[in-house]
């Protein structure tokens, strides 16, 4: 998404307070049946003069929790004791690890937050020990906020939350769990279908446009009981760190009524087998650890704890239905929605042809192309470039085509205005830019697929957004179909990508032609049947286009 801080600095509470820490401490020291490696009424442990070292990474919030689980010598099966080694390292950075070191600079154990980032790696030597924590995915606000919505009596779905017009802090989805999840969520929600994902991708696009707050911002605001306080997607105990120990706390999550995604940490094997790498894992699935992790504000894999979870922590105490993710599906979303992350540079070219008069509803194709390409060029953020031709027949000189506003940085300044508005501006007098005559339509794509090769960046995803009414009917010696479908054969430059997003607008476009040159750019074709459905297409094309 581009607009977030880097997941490692912004995407969590750093660690447990020194309160939660020191009482992790007293659960360990005073739990339940004693330490794991004290024999039965022993008051002493065991002695343990070589143990073994296993190197354990956790994901940050787990920090505290495992170095006071692991601060003395366990015993293992064959008589010896072990000592683990903790690490806290973001789930992303030992996914990269895991692909890139050698087996001795690998950790021996394993706990992201969560199943996701195993399917991720992709690494099948990885052994799924069982779950330490839980913690569902909930959206947190501010108490005001939550109660003017009317969500704290009756809760939104995950549909109705992203669709309520409140600001959306959505996290680094690279980075984050939590965020992946709840959008895996909201298209669940949705239906699961196209529209689900177009929706998804408006609420990222959205997101990246307004405020660039990080999760720790936006969680502040909560705190603060903000009249603008966002939602943002956390985990359930980032909300209890956040209350604990304060009076009367604003900071509030919300359980969407069809339940929560779940973080189930789970303890992951990653070397082979050994006593000493079994007997670390054990101890952090143990019911010391259990107790633990309560203490901290997560909740055990059954939905148990956290002990004093209320109002006075701004969770409930009940845990929300557990709703499921496909791993694969989620894998998927993610391809499409980072997709967004890279910055877009489009050359939006628009077909101006007196057919683009005929009546739709209360306007015209082209005031329906306008008001579409306006709407799309909201949701954008200003770290993508777009400019903009339109094109006829002879609009300037021998040239069927006519720049309007150069591709630039939607944040970058000209003439005392920004790009934005620019744009904004021009797309408001493409009615006005009707012209008589033919369509030079393969004259044009082939001007355009070369500006835009020569405008490009490695740094963003190029393409040509065209949408035209009709076909190619150029009266002059201009290109024909097998010559420019030849022409962009031969022109593609791998170093320098450029796709073509095709859309057929009405039941007169030559959709043959324009699926023929998408599929010569490794780019897609869309068809607009009925010009109302216009902005859904644009919005697919943009998920589609990288």
């Amino acid at each position: 998404m581009g607009r977030h801080a880097d997941p490692s600095a912004s995407r969590r509470i750093p660690r447990l307070s020194p309160r939660i820490g020191l009482a992790v401490a007293a659960v360990l020291a005073l739990g339940a049946g004693g330490a794991v490696w004290a024999t039965a009424g022993d008051a002493k442990p065991a002695p343990c003069a070589s143990p073994t070292a296993v190197r354990v990474t956790v994901t940050p919030e787990l920090d505290a929790v495992a170095r006071a689980l692991l601060a003395r010598p366990v015993p293992t099966a064959d008589g010896g004791c072990a000592r683990g080694v903790v690490t806290a390292q973001q789930p992303l950075q030992t996914v990269g690890s895991l692909g890139a070191l050698a087996a001795p600079e690998l950790p021996q154990v394993w706990v992201p937050d969560s199943s996701l980032w195993a399917a991720r790696a992709g690494a099948g030597a990885l052994t799924n020990l069982g779950s330490m924590a839980a913690s569902p995915v909930v959206l947190a606000t501010g108490r005001g906020v939550a109660d003017r919505l009317g969500w704290t009596q009756t809760p939104p779905t995950w549909g109705q939350a992203v669709s309520s017009n409140r600001p959306l802090a959505v996290p680094d989805l690279a980075g984050s769990a939590e965020g992946l999840a709840a959008l895996a969520a909201v298209r669940t929600s949705l239906g699961g279908n196209q529209a689900a994902d177009d929706a998804v991708v408006q609420a990222v696009l959205a997101a990246a446009r307004g405020p660039a707050l990080s999760t720790e911002q936006a969680l502040a605001a909560g705190q603060k009981d903000a009249a603008d306080a966002p939602l943002v997607p956390v985990r359930e105990q980032q909300v209890y760190a956040a209350d604990h120990g304060v009076t009367d706390p604003a900071l509030v999550a919300v359980y969407p009524s069809e339940g929560s995604p779940q973080l189930d940490y789970p303890v992951l094997r990653v070397s082979r087998s050994s006593p000493a790498v079994d007997a670390v894992a054990h101890r952090l699935l143990s019911a010391q650890a259990r107790a633990a992790v309560m203490q901290a504000g997560f909740r055990t894999s059954t939905g148990a704890g956290p002990k004093d979870a209320g109002a006075a922590t701004g969770i409930r105490s009940v845990a929300p239905r557990r709703l499921p993710l496909d791993p694969a599906q989620v894998q998927q979303l993610l391809a499409r929605v980072t997709s967004l992350a890279a910055p877009s540079r489009i050359l939006a070219v628009f077909d101006v042809s007196t057919s683009m008069e005929a009546p739709v509803g209360d306007g015209t194709r082209v005031t329906l192309a306008r008001d579409a390409a306006k709407s799309a060029l909201a949701l954008i953020p200003d770290t993508s470039s777009i400019g903009l031709w339109d094109f006829a027949y002879r609009l300037h000189g021998d040239d069927d085509w006519t720049s309007l506003v150069p591709t630039r940085r939607l944040d970058a300044q000209a003439d005392g205005k920004s790009q934005r508005e620019l744009l904004s501006a021009a797309l408001d007098s493409l009615p006005q830019r009707l012209s008589a005559g033919g369509t030079g339509l393969f004259d044009t794509t082939l001007a355009a697929v070369r500006q835009a090769r020569q405008d490009y960046q490695p740094s963003s995803v190029s393409s040509v957004l065209l949408v035209t009414d009709g076909a190619n009917d150029d009266d002059r010696a201009g290109l024909q179909l097998d010559k420019l479908l030849t022409t962009l054969h031969g022109e593609a430059d791998p170093a320098r990508p450029v796709k073509v997003i095709a859309v057929g607008l009405g039941p007169d476009a030559d959709m043959g032609a324009l699926k023929q040159i998408a599929s010569a750019t490794g780019g897609a074709a869309y068809s607009a049947l009925d010009p109302k459905d216009l902005q859904k297409v644009l919005f697919d094309a943009l998920r589609q286009r990288g």
